[in-house]
């Protein structure tokens, strides 16, 4: 390059002093969490909203696992049994006409 072409390529700029804006922004006020009061003790609406939201997931959780009020593990157990039985009772009947008895 050339001294004429560096000359042509140098931009002149201003420098800003940006202390002053900083000056200006003033942080905002804390407030109190609206679901407790200043002491840090919370309100009754929010102990009773955990409490609710914990009794719907343990609820949701059951009927999930399949041991809901009509489907107990002993239920559940003895429908399996009964299953298994059925396909052995069905199993000797093939088996025996099969056979020709």
């Amino acid at each position: 390059m050339d001294e004429h072409q560096q000359e042509r390529d140098v931009v002149d700029g201003e420098v800003v002093d940006d202390t002053s804006t900083t000056a200006l922004v003033v942080p905002a006020p804390s407030l109190p969490d609206p679901d407790y009061d200043e002491s840090g003790v919370p309100g009754f609406d929010f102990v009773r909203d955990k409490i609710e939201s914990r009794y719907t997931t343990s609820l949701g959780s059951t009927e999930l696992a399949g041991l809901g009020t009509e489907n107990t593990a002993e239920a559940l157990d003895k429908k399996i049994a009964d299953r298994e039985q059925a396909g052995k009772d069905r199993l000797a009947e093939i088996r025996r006409s099969m056979l020709g008895e």
